[in-house]
């Protein structure tokens, strides 16, 4: 690699030397160049710069004098064949083809075959061959030509059969078994690939992990080891070996700023993160205040703005202190280069961008982005290299997507007090490479068929709001305990998105055509609402999230308003409230205790009675020991609902029998109400609070989680029906 050049001057003449299959055009093509095109340095080293890049040439030497450019050229060879052996599943086969950097008659690039075996190995344990070997020969041809042999043997499927954990780990394994993605190997789970030994999914558990505990208030846990132990013929077991260590908690919070930033800026993130003071440990506080000092520096226009976080243990509690800080040589960015993506369009990945070219170079900005692309959940992993342009003012950034499968196939089942039901789903997450997200799914139960197809685009348009379009189909069976069968076909278009700090608003439009039939047994009034009816719909949510997580959350509040409204009054006149407030305390090491106010109530605001399919039934978790949809107004022998349905539910799990690695127990009350008849006043609302008290147990299965209720009546009335013993199992395939 090398160029000569006497002076700058105009390009009169090229001649090539040492090309075999690249002619002169395709060459002045690769370059960029045009005889009459003025040569000086820097054009000759752009010209070095782009033959290099096209991987055509090993080798390229280029010299300008008496206004004529040399270019001499050693070609790399050409991928004649790709030979596969040892793989017989043509699917297989096919998906391992398309990942390879290496393709057939294109040039033979020496590093790719170092990727290639990467990605090989690395495809081959996700599909369970956990330790197959591959091996990369070279067959070199006559005509500059080589052969690229795969000799891949596969070995057995490799399944976990267990999942342990051991060491100081503080939570149950069924807890944990919640936070991985691993999962150990049933004979129905034929479906799911996480039953599968893989090195990547178990580096991904093992961060899981990691941030499981530390959002727990263990700043100091190691996972010391995990590790795959042989068990019999294709079954292993995967260990965790964890030492949690102290549970820790903040003590003082502090923002080290710039000689020339405003303090004012940041008094509020200051208080904001003192609020913290004595709570325990948690990553997601951090990440929070550094997600709010990113929007202070990109409206106060400290637009190069670094943060560091510098935590100091002093016992069991730990100071932080927010470093904010400039480069002394303050950059722009120049370019922005998206890799690897050859299914997804690189406009997927530059709308999770909050950088662009010509923006300063922001780490705190740049660092976000990346994390915005890594959740879209489409990639295997993103990576992300900067380097400085010739000028050292300007950035160049590169950014490296490996991609993966992205379509799910998923199966439930499950079984209960209230019956059986059955779930199929299919889901694509990266629909086209447009990052466009469908969903069909179909779920049976005893009273309902409900089929559903959506979808979603998320960040649509650049508007940081997800587009979410579904067409569903529903029908209710109630006949023989409500009296009515109900069918629904509609369309509905929504967004989400969050308005303020921790609010969300979900506004959504629908429209529906229903028809309803009711018993032979249904009283007069009752069969007067038979018949076909089309609404149209505006509906919204309101919430304010304070949980310190959204799944099993052990400490906040998190409260909720919704609202339905009927758009063509003449068919449709009811109006439909609801809220609900829950609240979650950690009282001791992983003993949370929650309480729950729920209420929605059902209006018609004309002269038409609320339809009953708008009538209101109780869900049946918020009232344990009385059979679903079984208490509240009767008509005849028909429970028929309530214009208003209330409930408060108090919970707490409880440290008994802490030996039971998979089960957990809890203790409840429950207290509800179902009560409002507007369309025949004669019949007794049944306005009473019912209430019941019991135990509860969470208890993970060898054939799934099964959870099941002992629950004692307090209050009641005696239109309703009671059940002591409730209990739900479920599983996937």
């Amino acid at each position: 690699m090398s160029f000569k050049s006497a002076f700058a001057d105009r390009l009169n003449e090229i001649k090539l030397i040492g090309n075999e299959r690249v002619n002169l055009e395709t060459v002045k093509m690769f370059a960029n160049i045009s005889l009459g095109d003025e040569i000086n340095d820097d054009k000759l080293n752009k010209v070095l710069k782009d033959l290099y890049e096209t991987n055509f040439f090993s080798d390229v030497k280029i010299n300008f004098q008496n206004s004529i450019l040399t270019i001499t050229l050693i070609e790399n060879p050409v991928v004649q064949n790709l030979i596969f052996k040892g793989v017989k599943n043509k699917t297989l086969k096919k998906e391992l083809l398309s990942g390879l950097k290496i393709k057939e008659k294109n040039p033979f690039i020496e590093s790719n075959v170092k990727n290639d075996l990467s990605f090989l190995k690395n495809s081959l344990q996700e599909v369970g061959y956990y330790f197959s070997d591959v091996d990369i020969k070279k067959k070199q041809n006559d005509n500059n030509t080589v052969d690229l042999i795969y000799d891949i043997s596969l070995g057995k499927k490799a399944f976990i059969k267990e999942i342990i954990f051991i060491g100081d780990k503080k939570f149950k394994k069924r807890k944990l078994l919640n936070v991985i993605t691993s999962e150990e190997d049933k004979f129905w789970k034929f479906l799911t690939s996480k039953r599968l030994l893989n090195s990547q999914r178990i580096q991904l558990d093992k961060r899981l992990l990691l941030n499981f505990y530390k959002n727990k208030g263990y700043y100091n846990v190691k996972i010391l080891s995990e590790n795959v132990q042989y068990q019999d013929d294709q079954n292993f077991k995967l260990v965790f070996n964890i030492d949690s260590g102290d549970k820790y908690y903040f003590d003082n919070f502090t923002i080290s700023l710039p000689d020339d930033y405003d303090e004012k800026y940041f008094v509020k993130s200051l208080s904001k993160l003192n609020s913290y003071s004595g709570e325990k440990y948690s990553f997601r506080v951090l990440e929070k205040m550094l997600n709010e000092i990113e929007t202070i520096a990109s409206t106060e226009n400290y637009e190069f703005v670094n943060a560091k976080i510098d935590e100091k243990i002093n016992g069991q509690k730990i100071n932080v202190n927010i470093i904010l800080s400039e480069p002394d040589i303050k950059t722009y960015i120049k370019k922005i280069n998206v890799l690897g993506n050859n299914v997804t369009i690189e406009d997927v990945v530059r709308n999770e961008l909050i950088i662009d070219e010509g923006d300063p170079f922001n780490d705190i900005l740049f660092q976000k982005s990346l994390s915005n692309i890594k959740s879209l959940n489409i990639f295997k992993s993103v990576e992300a290299n900067v380097t400085n342009d010739e000028d050292e003012i300007q950035k160049i950034i590169d950014i490296n997507v490996e991609e993966k499968p992205t379509g799910e196939i998923s199966l439930g089942a499950g079984i209960g007090t209230s019956g059986a039901s059955t779930m199929f789903g299919i889901r694509e997450n990266n629909f086209l490479g447009q990052g466009i997200q469908l969903d069909s799914n179909l779920t049976l139960s005893e009273e309902t068929i409900r089929g559903q197809f959506s979808y979603t685009k998320n960040n649509y348009k650049n508007s940081d709001r997800d587009l979410t379009l579904s067409v569903q189909s529903l029908e209710t069976d109630r006949l023989k305990n409500f009296g009515y069968k109900t069918n629904k076909t509609g369309f509905s278009i929504g967004t989400g998105f969050e308005h303020l700090e921790d609010l969300y608003i979900r506004p959504s439009f629908e429209t529906e055509y229903e028809s309803i039939t009711t018993s032979s047994t249904a009283s007069s009034l009752l069969k007067k609402q038979e018949g076909s009816y089309f609404d149209i719909n505006g509906a919204y949510s309101l919430s304010y999230d304070k949980r310190n997580q959204s799944y099993q959350p052990s400490d906040g509040f998190i409260s909720t308003f919704s609202q339905s409204v009927p758009f063509n009054v003449g068919d449709n006149q009811t109006l439909i409230n609801g809220y609900e407030f829950t609240t979650y305390h950690e009282y001791l090491d992983d003993l949370v205790a929650s309480i729950s106010i729920f209420g929605k109530a059902a209006n018609s605001f004309g002269d038409e009675k609320v339809r009953i399919s708008d009538r209101l039934y109780l869900p049946s978790k918020k009232l344990r020991g009385f059979e679903a949809g079984k208490i509240g107004p009767l008509d005849g022998k028909d429970y028929v609902g309530g214009n208003y349905i209330a409930s408060m539910n108090a919970a707490t799990t409880l440290p008994i029998f802490e030996s039971l690695e998979t089960i957990d127990f809890n203790v409840f009350y429950d207290a509800a109400n179902v009560w409002g008849v507007d369309y025949n006043s004669s019949i007794n609302e049944s306005n009473s609070i019912r209430s019941s008290t019991g135990v509860g147990v969470d208890w993970f299965t060898p054939i799934g989680p099964l959870s099941f209720s002992l629950a004692h009546p307090i209050t009641k009335k005696n239109s309703d029906k009671t059940e002591t013993f409730r209990f739900n199992l479920g599983t996937t395939f």
